[in-house]
């Protein structure tokens, strides 16, 4: 589940020690033993995910040309921001973001679109302090509330993390990141009812998100429920059947079922898509004689 910029103003051995990921989202890596045990992982939480009809040269072209019959509006800036963003070009966005800023200082929503640039530079700090100033211009707003929470909670502080979600959600937000993230804080903190009741009201939400469905599925594993688990991580799959995550979780299961030929496949599945995660090349390590190495 990404960030998105705002245009407009207004894995097991069954039952023993293996690694797992959490989708895209993850601060947070199972074992399973006597409960899940922590470590950091990759978050993609917060990367901008490249919309090519969004960041399209016909679409930029176009905002120039509204830009250029009125130069001095810093909603066009704001707005082709966004879009140099869905693009990927991170220095141009941030150009444009810096520009509806000189013209109005008070523009809360640039500041928040700028922070996300930062945050996917890796550049934390200076997205903090956009994160900030937005929220000192507009109080309310629950894009920064959630932004900042992310960076906090990327940096280990948990408790700042979660009263900046809870302040969102009570903002009554509709964003599902806020229930998502908050989820995985409670998921690390082993709270995994209160995790799966986040997880949910974020799939509510969004329902063709498919991390919202890997996470729960973690923590209905961490309370043995692997039906559900099982689930999630095949709706997972059918959402986007492009990240090696949750075909391994779904290798767990297959493993913790103690169906190895099966896990192995989906572990091995798992590898093609992304040669470089671990928890997939562990399975197929432990999974492989079952494979007989097809």
């Amino acid at each position: 589940m990404t960030d998105t910029l705002a245009a407009c103003v207004k894995s097991a051995v069954p039952r023993a020690r293996t690694p797992l990921r959490l989708l895209g989202t993850a601060l947070i890596a199972a074992t399973l033993a006597a409960g899940l045990a922590a470590c950091g992982t990759t978050d993609t939480t917060d990367t901008i995910r490249i919309n090519k009809e969004q960041g399209s040269e016909e679409n930029i072209s176009s905002l120039t040309t509204v830009i250029n019959s009125n130069p001095s509006d810093p909603e066009g800036y704001n707005t082709r921001g966004s879009a140099y963003g869905r693009a990927g070009q991170f220095s141009r966005a941030l150009d444009d973001f810096n520009r509806a800023i000189e013209l109005n200082p008070r523009f809360y929503q640039a500041y928040a679109n700028r922070a996300l640039i930062y945050r996917n530079q890796g550049k934390p700090e200076l997205a903090l302090s956009d994160y900030n100033t937005a929220l000192q211009l507009s109080p309310r707003y629950d894009v920064a509330f959630i932004g900042r929470g992310n960076i906090y909670r990327q940096a280990g502080q948990l408790d700042s993390a979660m009263n900046d979600y809870n302040r969102a959600i009570a903002l009554d937000t509709t964003d599902p990141r806020a229930y998502h993230n908050r989820g995985l804080i409670h998921q690390l903190r082993g709270n995994h009812a209160k995790a799966i009741e986040d997880f949910s009201t974020a799939i509510s939400l969004s329902p063709n998100s498919a991390e919202p469905y890997n996470g729960r599925g973690i923590s209905y594993v961490a309370l043995n429920d692997d039906e559900n688990a099982f689930a999630d991580f095949n709706r997972a799959i059918e959402l986007d059947g492009k990240l090696a995550e949750s075909w391994a979780n779904q290798a767990l299961i297959y493993e913790r079922k103690g169906d190895m030929k099966r896990a192995y496949k989906s572990y091995y599945h798992a590898l093609q898509l992304d040669q470089k995660y671990q928890p997939a090349k562990d399975g197929v390590a432990r999974t492989r004689s079952a494979g007989f190495g097809n």
